[in-house]
């Protein structure tokens, strides 16, 4: 087999991509400190073609060397708004029709598998902390909590590949329809 050259890939620029249909997805990063994370949240958003990027909080934002290390350009092509607060962030993206999910371990979560994704609905997913997770303000305005499952002896993964297995799960549901 041979490896496709990035002719093969058919690659639209950044301003190509800000024309592509876009899933009805925001994601909402709530005080992440990992500017690296950001990075690696904007490259996989710009995978799945999510509609845009709430940064609240403490969480890093564009122009950053540390976040274009991981990027890779996607925060150019990605929309995104800074918020002061990610409570702040939900409220707006709740008044827009949007169904805030926070991606955390609580009791009542419903397991990312059993997550029913709805044609015509909007949804924004918030992912938390390093430490410290979803802010409890934001879980508390959530519509619901979702959680990926885990069998092993750690309890949590890291914001980028939450973010990556999530923000997969809704663009192969929004794909099938």
């Amino acid at each position: 087999m041979l490896k496709k050259s990035m002719l093969d890939l058919h690659r639209v620029s950044a301003e190509e991509f800000k024309q592509v249909e876009k899933i009805p997805v925001a994601v909402v990063l709530d005080d992440v400190r990992s500017e690296m994370n950001v990075g690696s949240v904007f490259r996989t958003a710009d995978a799945f073609v999510i509609e845009r990027i709430a940064l609240c909080g403490i969480t890093g934002k564009p122009p950053s060397h540390e976040i274009h290390k991981t990027a890779l350009g996607a925060e150019d092509s990605v929309e995104w708004s800074y918020y002061s607060n990610a409570l702040e962030a939900v409220e707006l993206l709740r008044q827009q029709g949007y169904k805030i999910c926070s991606i955390e371990q609580v009791h009542g979560s419903i397991s990312l598998e059993q997550f029913s994704i709805k044609q015509g609905e909007k949804y924004a997913i918030v992912f938390g902390n390093e430490v410290k997770g979803v802010s409890q303000a934001v879980v508390d305005a959530s519509d619901c909590c979702i959680e990926i499952p885990q069998l092993g002896t750690k309890h949590s993964l890291n914001i980028a590949c939450s973010a990556a297995i999530t923000m997969w799960h809704f663009f192969n549901a929004f794909r099938s329809f």
